[in-house]
């Protein structure tokens, strides 16, 4: 130590970083060991449990409630990838028009929905797409004037959920879209105008590669966030997975192996391959943005 250097000045990083150490090591190391750790045993309750090591691991790949889990869960991350994204882009391509009158009302007015809390949502579309008495085949009764009684939640249970995701998040990804739009270099779409260029080229050439970077993370967003659906799927059917477990979702699944069967170990045998799955996600989609770049 060179002479006349305060001593303590060398621990006050050390002070300024304890606190984070300590809350890191509380709510998220110990978790995640005690996790591992159950993973590894049979539970039968809080109290009872013997270790089976990787039967738990064993067990879900020979587990089709499992499987139909991982299936529904991946069909709506498609659904929130490939439809709710280009829908969201496209209204922000809209609301970006010059000359627009009112664009704060319909940013507004898309984003509203999002404001609303998941499960308020939830109640609202079950009242909405219920079979004999809900708003939706009572409209289509009143248009078309026949009796009409088509199964929202017996039968589409998945195309149901992906609609209502719609509706709640098209606007909330059309706000992170707009922000992007609106900093594309307005010279380069002038310089593809001039050279000729249609609205196809600047989009694709010009205000695309803009906005990559925006669309990355929320495309990253809307798989994190699809993967861990829960609220949604258990209030709409009455905390059930819906007929057929159509409904059935990996988070969902977790939960009542969990909390309703009581097998702690197998719920998180399951948290670990969800945990998985999304730094899998996570890495490709990095991945593939880097060699975009």
């Amino acid at each position: 130590m060179s002479a006349g250097r305060p001593q303590g000045r060398s621990l006050a990083p050390y002070a300024l970083a304890g606190p984070f150490v300590i809350v890191f090591i509380i709510f998220v190391v110990v978790p995640l060991a005690r996790a591992g750790v159950l993973a590894l045993q049979q539970t039968y309750g809080p109290q009872a449990a013997e270790f089976v090591l990787f039967g738990n691991f064993a067990q879900l790949a020979r587990d089709p409630l499992f499987w139909r889990a991982i299936a529904n869960t991946l069909v709506f991350t498609a659904a929130s990838v490939f439809i709710q994204l280009p829908l969201a882009l496209g209204l922000a391509m809209l609301l970006n028009r010059p000359g627009l009158r009112g664009r704060g009302i319909y940013r507004l007015i898309f984003f509203s929905p999002q404001l609303m809390g998941m499960v308020f949502v939830a109640t609202l579309a079950s009242i909405v797409f219920e079979k004999r008495s809900g708003l939706l085949n009572q409209a289509l009764h009143w248009a078309f004037g026949v009796s009409l009684d088509f199964p929202w939640l017996q039968t589409y249970v998945m195309p149901t959920l992906i609609i209502t995701t719609l509706w709640m998040y098209v606007g909330f990804n059309m706000v992170y879209f707009l922000a992007a739009l609106q900093n594309v270099d307005k010279s380069l779409l002038e310089a593809a105008s001039i050279d000729g260029a249609g609205p196809w080229a600047k989009f694709r050439h010009v205000t695309l590669p803009a906005i990559r970077p925006v669309g990355s993370f929320v495309v990253l967003l809307s798989i994190i966030g699809s993967l861990q659906l829960f609220e949604l799927p258990y209030v709409m059917l009455n905390a059930t997975a819906g007929p057929a477990n159509r409904g059935l979702t990996i988070v969902m699944y977790l939960y009542q192996s969990g909390f309703e069967v009581g097998d702690l170990g197998y719920a998180s045998a399951i948290g670990w391959v969800l945990a998985l799955m999304l730094v899998g996600f996570a890495i490709v989609q990095a991945r593939l943005a880097r060699t975009e770049v």
